[in-house]
């Protein structure tokens, strides 16, 4: 194929997925579901497991395989620029007064990797079966602790909103104890792969290790004060941050992947440094491009999660272990919020509707199990597996919602940090009036 010709397929290639993926958005979110569903299945749908079974060779030809590097680079770059507006987003300073988010997120965190490591060590034969005769090593248990225990912050961020949950104790309690426990995930994730895939010598993990760490430290301590003397100088428009924030983002990104590591986790160091107005909040000037131009691109990268999907070539026995990964993901995540939520003093309904919402994984799962297919930790069976269970448990998530909810009360003894749900009869755009924590770490999910 010329360079002309693959120029054309990657131009054709982008209207079909971006048109197909907000299509299917706008009916997931017509059937109250999060868009991020709908376009998950879209992605899904133009791979082998739909298009791929059509006459014709449909598939062939949209999606040519002289293409397939190309898109795949559009998808890096959508998660470059969503993951380093989630990094600038995260706050985690409201936290520190609320002590039912200590218990939450603790518990939220721990118990799913627990399970999720327990049924690896239970079931090593179907396990081993299912990834393709992989071996059940430590740094394999330590993915599917790290694969059960992520929440999506943005999926539920928008779930929240829509849901009229802003504002609300649980709904509040829910976002912060989310933003906690993605912030412990990924620091595992990368442990993962610096300690488990990269082979060679433990002076050779040793030296890739401490470059890691040295490169953090350049980071925070160097980087993010040029940024912030640079940003302070007077008279320095929004259209002068945002080509330097991209190219920040875009630099980190390729250092930590030249390390070993993924692009995501320079994108959201790059975001986390990234200085702040004086007030704390983000820079909604710098922010809006960035968290738009990702959203724009970032059916791309559903798209290329959804053709890495064979359904078809799942096999009878692997619905068990499927089963068991639902089973292990909803307990571990209802089951800890529930109860840690209980025990902070919560209403059962309260704990239970916490418990669900903790429940979300959608985008920061797919980021996850695309980490791990790349890096040969899981192979394409649980890959589907995995993306099967993302899908069902954010599926659920809204109707468990509405079963669950109910017209949310004053609580006279609510502790001042913790702010109390909205009264009766207030209608739903009171939720998020002023006084209410912003609900988003990385803006409207796309």
């Amino acid at each position: 194929m010329s360079p002309d010709s693959v120029i054309t397929h990657v131009v054709a290639a982008l209207a079909v997925v971006i048109a197909a993926s907000h299509a299917a958005g706008a009916v997931a979110r017509r059937l109250g579901q999060p868009p991020v569903v709908g376009q998950l299945f879209a992605g899904i749908a133009l791979g082998p497991s739909l298009l791929g079974l059509l006459p014709g060779q449909l598939q062939e030809t949209l999606f040519p395989p002289q293409i397939h590097p190309v898109l795949k680079a559009l998808a890096q770059v959508a998660l470059v620029l969503f993951l380093f507006a989630v990094g600038y987003e995260l706050d985690l300073g409201m936290l520190r007064h609320q002590k039912a988010v200590a218990s939450v997120s603790a518990a939220g965190f721990a118990l799913p990797m627990l399970l999720g490591a327990a049924i690896v060590l239970l079931l090593p034969g179907g396990f081993a079966e299912v990834n393709d005769g992989r071996p059940g090593d430590a740094t394999f248990v330590l993915y599917m602790a790290v694969a059960l225990s992520v929440t999506a912050v943005p999926v539920l961020a928008s779930i929240i909103r829509d849901q009229g949950l802003s504002g609300t104790r649980p709904g509040t309690i829910a976002m912060a104890s989310a933003g906690v426990i993605d912030a412990l995930s990924w620091p595992v994730l990368a442990v993962i792969l610096v300690g488990g895939t990269q082979g060679g010598s433990i002076r050779q993990w040793a030296v890739k290790a401490a470059l890691t760490v040295l490169y953090v430290l350049v980071m925070v301590f160097a980087v993010r004060p040029l940024l912030a003397r640079w940003s302070a100088r007077p008279g320095r428009p929004a259209a002068h941050r945002v080509p330097v924030a991209v190219t920040v983002a875009l630099a980190s990104a390729w250092a930590t992947d030249s390390l070993g590591l993924h692009v995501i986790f320079g994108a959201l160091l790059a975001g986390v440094i990234m200085p702040r107005r004086p007030d704390g909040a983000p820079d909604e000037e710098l922010l809006r491009p960035l968290r738009e131009a990702g959203e724009l691109l970032l059916p791309m990268f559903f798209a290329v999660s959804g053709m890495a999907v064979v359904l078809g070539g799942l096999r009878g026995s692997d619905l068990l272990i499927l089963l068991v990964i639902v089973v292990a993901a909803v307990a571990g995540k209802v089951g800890a919020g529930a109860l840690s939520a209980r025990g902070a003093r919560q209403s059962w309904r309260d704990a239970l509707l916490i418990g669900v919402l903790l429940n979300t994984r959608g985008l920061t799962e797919l980021i996850v199990l695309n980490v791990g297919l790349q890096a040969g930790i899981i192979g394409p069976r649980l890959y589907a597996l995995l993306v099967v269970m993302a899908l069902v448990t954010t599926a659920a998530t809204g109707p468990l919602i509405r079963l669950l909810r109910r017209p949310a009360r004053p609580v006279p003894d609510l502790p001042a940090d913790v702010p109390a749900g909205p009264e009766p009869g207030r209608p739903p755009a009171a939720r998020d009036g002023a006084g209410a924590p912003p609900v988003s770490a990385a803006g409207a999910e796309p």
